[in-house]
């Protein structure tokens, strides 16, 4: 059994690596649609699934609803905190602008990830089959969120290569998620709900206070701007009822 979890979650941190298909100039070209692209996808993950999944979990739990939403916002004070904490600590004077949102999309996602591998080792020990159904459904809401924050690390100035090798280390987590709750599942599940309502305020704090405004922040002709709203919304639409499909909208 802890095979099979190592093996999907591995599959799964792969995935990661979906930036490769991508040369430099079609990014830089259509840097600004994988933008709006990520800021959609970050958006609707946390209101479709992210969320729901949290607060069924700790309603089950008996935990009221605007307890558990007090953690949503802890996440995006987290999230402020740690990017003021980068500008503080690692921006020169004329590179402070871009580069916290990549280091906040790491950050996320390395937790998100981490409790995608707990998930997975949840749905293993129920039974093979729930594992593998549950592993699939991570992998296909992984692809779009991974392009979308291989265009943020682009976007924050890292290069090509370095932003491939970042975004796997932070799935990687994944892997390790897997293990401990292969291990120590038991000791996860009241937990878990809570780290998610934390990743879902840092999601959204990611896209709505440093990708969004870069949209804004983005010259370009009426078309284009017309193009990129409607790539915005329809992602968000695209995601909805692909995750109701899963079985993970509600």
């Amino acid at each position: 059994m802890l095979l099979a979890i190592i093996l999907a979650t591995v599959l799964i941190s792969c995935i990661s690596l979906v930036g490769v298909f991508f040369g430099d100039a079609h990014i830089r070209k259509f840097m600004h649609y994988f933008i709006s692209f990520a800021a959609a996808v970050l958006i609707a993950i946390t209101f479709f699934d992210l969320l729901p999944e949290a607060l069924e979990e700790l309603e089950l739990m008996g935990v009221h609803l605007e307890h558990a939403l007090v953690w949503v916002v802890v996440g995006i004070v987290l999230f402020f905190l740690v990017e003021r904490f980068i500008h503080w600590h690692h921006c020169d004077k004329d590179d402070c602008h871009e580069r916290p949102a990549g280091m906040l999309v790491l950050t996320g996602d390395f937790v998100h990830n981490f409790i995608d591998g707990l998930l997975i080792a949840g749905a293993f020990l129920l039974n093979v089959p729930t594992g593998i159904v549950t592993s699939i459904s991570v992998a296909v809401h992984e692809i779009p969120q991974e392009i979308g924050d291989y265009a943020v690390l682009i976007h924050s100035g890292y290069s090509r290569g370095r932003a491939l090798w970042l975004n796997f280390l932070s799935a990687l987590s994944a892997v390790i998620g897997g293990v401990l709750g292969y291990y120590l599942f038991d000791s996860f599940t009241g937990i878990a709900p809570y780290a998610v309502l934390l990743v879902a305020g840092g999601f959204l704090y990611i896209a709505l206070s440093d990708i969004v405004p870069a949209l804004h922040r983005h010259h370009s002709e009426r078309k284009v701007q017309l193009l990129e709203t409607l790539l915005f919304v329809g992602t968000m639409v695209a995601v909805y009822f692909l995750l109701g499909a899963l079985g993970h909208g509600h």
